[in-house]
Formats: C-alpha cells, sequence, structure tokens
C-alpha cells in the first residue's frame, strides 16, 4: 500500500521584494488507488504544492511535511524522491538537445531499478510505451522533447510514466495545448497506469474536461495557498458551471 501524506504544507518563493508565501497550510492524501484533482484560479498554489513535494530548488518549505509510505520526502534529494516513487509531469516539458529519448530513458529506468534494463525487451518496452501514446517508434532517436509539438512533448510525458512505473504520478496541467484527439490518449494512458496496482494520482488542472475520462475520487478547490473545499466529481461539475467566485469571496 502506497500513501503521500501532505500535512499542513508551508511553501514560500523568493521575490524581489524577498520570500513570497504561496503555500500557507495544505493538508492532503493520497492512498493507493485514488486518483485526486487540483482546481483553482491562477496563483492558488496548485503547481507550487507539485513542484514542492518533486523538489524544485525555486521553492523553499517553511513548515509542515511530506511523507511517502512514512519516509520523509522533504529530506531526500530529487533523485531520491523519484527512486522513492514519486513522479513529475510537468507543465512545460524541457527540452533536452543532444539525449536521446531511448538513452534518457534507460539512464532514468536504470537509476530507478539499479541496474539497466535488458537492451532486447527495453527496445520492445519503449517501442510499445512509444505505439500507446500514438508516438512513432522513431521519436526514441530523437532529442528529449527536441522539436516536440505541445502534444507531442504530453504524449511523451505519458510515456515515460508508463515505462519508469513509480507509485505516485503528479500529473501538472497534462491536459493543457492538448486537442481533443490528443487529449484523449493521454487520459487512456493515465487510465492505463490507475488500473495497476498501489498506484495513486494527483491531477492538476485548470479544467473538467480531463476529468470526464480521468474520473477523480478526490476534488479539491485551492484558493490562496489552501485547500478552500474538498468533494467529489460533483465538485468539479459546479465549477464547470459557476467558476470559483464562490470560493474567492469566501477567502477574502
Amino acid at each position: 500500500m502506497s500513501t503521500l501524506a501532505i500535512k499542513d504544507l508551508q511553501v514560500t518563493v523568493e521575490t524581489e521584494d524577498g520570500p513570497k508565501e504561496i503555500l500557507k497550510g495544505v493538508t492532503l492524501t493520497i492512498n493507493d488507488g485514488e486518483t485526486h484533482a487540483i482546481m483553482g484560479p491562477n496563483g492558488s498554489g496548485k503547481s507550487t504544492t507539485a513542484y514542492s513535494i518533486a523538489g524544485h530548488p525555486k521553492y523553499t518549505v517553511t513548515g509542515g511535511s511530506v511523507t511517502l509510505d512514512g519516509k520523509d520526502v522533504l529530506a531526500m534529494s530529487v533523485d531520491e524522491r523519484a527512486q522513492a516513487g514519486l513522479f513529475l509531469a510537468m507543465q512545460y516539458p524541457v527540452e533536452v538537445p543532444g539525449v536521446s529519448m531511448a538513452n534518457f530513458l534507460r539512464t532514468a529506468k536504470t537509476a530507478l531499478d539499479g541496474e539497466a534494463p535488458k537492451l532486447r525487451t527495453w527496445v520492445k518496452d519503449v517501442n510499445g510505451a512509444l505505439d500507446r501514446m500514438n508516438l512513432d517508434p522513431a521519436f526514441s532517436q530523437r532529442s528529449v522533447n527536441e522539436g516536440f509539438s505541445g502534444g507531442e512533448k504530453k504524449r511523451a510525458e505519458i510515456a515515460q510514466l508508463d515505462l519508469l512505473d513509480p507509485k505516485v504520478a503528479i500529473l501538472d496541467e497534462i491536459d493543457s495545448g492538448l486537442d481533443i484527439d490528443a487529449l484523449k490518449v493521454v487520459s487512456d494512458g493515465i487510465n492505463n497506469f490507475r488500473e495497476r496496482p498501489t498506484k495513486g494520482v494527483l491531477l492538476i488542472t485548470h479544467y473538467t474536461r480531463i476529468l470526464r475520462y480521468v474520473q477523480p475520487d478526490f476534488v479539491h478547490v485551492f484558493v490562496d495557498g489552501r485547500i478552500a473545499e474538498s468533494g467529489g466529481p460533483e465538485l468539479a461539475e459546479e465549477l464547470e458551471a459557476n467558476g470559483y467566485e464562490r470560493f474567492t469571496m469566501a477567502a477574502r
């Protein structure tokens, strides 16, 4: 059983005017088999939550805790967090010129497993993951994300999720910039992942359209660095119909 437990997480970011508080006490627990969706207006702390859990150096944790299966995530390096079973799909995947997708993925898998995957079976696995994302096998020989369209980058992120098989997938606006066909492909990839035993998903999104394909167990509304309200899928439908005004007015 895998559990990602976030308790009273407080985070600041450095600005020209000094540290600015972004997260003001976020508490959230993702048990295995659960999919949690975070929604909220711009600047509410959604992406900050994701990057703080992953260990981005831009963010400073000033209070609270994050544990995975009882182990202190905040005491781990970025590499150790990945080895422990955390995966972050970024809103804006970076390009890595000169490093092929195949080499990148094999290096990452080797770091996670402690030994290199057998080359013959690994090539088959990579091609299979790419095919499931409607990506040509030739993508494995291209530099990571270099020259990829926005949709190709997002599909490549889900191919990585498929191959690296973490415990908890944190997906930061994986649906942004996707047309309807790519959205369905990406959603299928997420659903295939979460059908595996002992997997958790934290899905950050602005829009309910992906939640029609990836059904969340819980929806959390972020406002001003806090969770303003939590509920089931019906909460996302309310947001679609009425927006965030009820929550932003209450936070003033």
